[in-house]
């Protein structure tokens, strides 16, 4: 069978590791890498031995398949232009900008039958893989996304940069609608939202506490997930799953037992697995981890959480 053809759009900061991943790959053939900066592109391209181009247009209906790394505002377009020339799309978070884009991308996407995924890179977490089996309906989740602040991503608010991740993560997991969302926030370094804190209630019952910073002194990652008799916490950074459940018998007289187990897991390419992941749909037809689909839907909290912030 003939090698897959692949492209990367936009080799910046994460773009270039997308290259990487795909060269490495033995089902695949790097053809190219795209980035308005010539300068960039040529770099890229002649570590891989492939074409370094600064249109994109060049290569529409020429590759099977694509990452898309570009900054937020140009996913749809690129996006767009691929899913119409037939290529498969995997596309870096947020989807889109907006809502009614991201409908437009999965709308294409369906329409000629090809794969639209979403790069929500931490559901390739080994830890938050780990939870498969374990998790049974949480009735709280509280999560934190840390980071010290850098110049890029700034095009965007910590809504959009960091909590999504989350946010992504808890709508696949409670898998129940929001009804009620409450959300503050400052902007302190940058014109929009750098720190961020919002609480989402579910039709199940369930409330998700979400907080993300882009300015804090030290990075962190993590999410604690409670359900009947059971604490799970989940360290992303560090790739620590620990759980604590309640056991048959008691610790002391009145004080149940409390059963502690922790999984570290080795160090993992969580990347290198997403684009795994994302060339077998393509090969395979089977649905993605993170379809377009789930993309909207992280969005469109998202989204809401903005407009709370930006009224507030």
């Amino acid at each position: 069978m003939s090698k897959l053809r692949c492209a990367v759009i936009g080799t910046g900061y994460l773009g270039q590791f997308h290259a990487d991943k795909y060269a490495q790959l033995p089902e695949c053939e790097l053809v190219a890498v795209v980035d308005a900066n010539p300068e960039t592109s040529a770099s890229i391209a002649s570590r891989h031995n492939c074409q370094g181009l600064t249109d994109y247009r060049e290569i529409l209906g020429k590759v099977d398949a694509v990452s898309i790394a570009v900054p937020t505002s140009l996913h749809f377009q690129v996006a767009r232009d691929f899913l119409a020339a037939g290529s498969h799309v995997l596309v870096e978070k947020p989807i889109t900008t907006t809502v009614e884009e991201a409908d437009a991308l999965i709308e294409l996407a369906r329409e000629h039958h090809r794969v639209l995924m979403v790069g929500h890179l931490e559901r390739f977490n080994p830890a938050i893989l780990a939870l498969e089996g374990i998790l049974d309906q949480p009735r709280f989740i509280e999560s934190t996304r840390l980071a010290p602040f850098k110049p890029r991503a700034t095009d965007v608010s910590v809504v959009l940069d960091l909590m999504i991740h989350d946010i992504d993560i808890i709508l696949d997991i409670v898998d129940s609608p929001i009804t009620h969302i409450e959300a503050s926030g400052a902007a302190v370094l940058t014109g929009d939202t750098d720190i961020a804190n919002a609480r989402l209630t579910f039709a199940n019952g369930c409330v998700a506490n979400v907080t993300a910073s882009r300015i804090s002194l030290k990075s962190e990652r993590k999410m604690r997930l409670f359900q009947k008799d059971a604490y799970l916490s989940v360290d992303f950074q560090n790739r620590v799953l620990a759980t604590h459940r309640r056991g048959l018998g008691e610790m002391f007289p009145g004080v149940p037992e409390i059963l502690s187990e922790e999984a570290r897991f080795e160090n993992s390419d969580a990347l290198l697995a997403e684009i795994q992941h994302f060339v077998e749909c393509v090969l395979t037809g089977r649905h993605p981890r993170v379809p377009g689909e789930a993309g909207r839907r992280a969005l469109a909290a998202a989204a809401e959480i903005s407009a709370l912030l930006r009224s507030a």
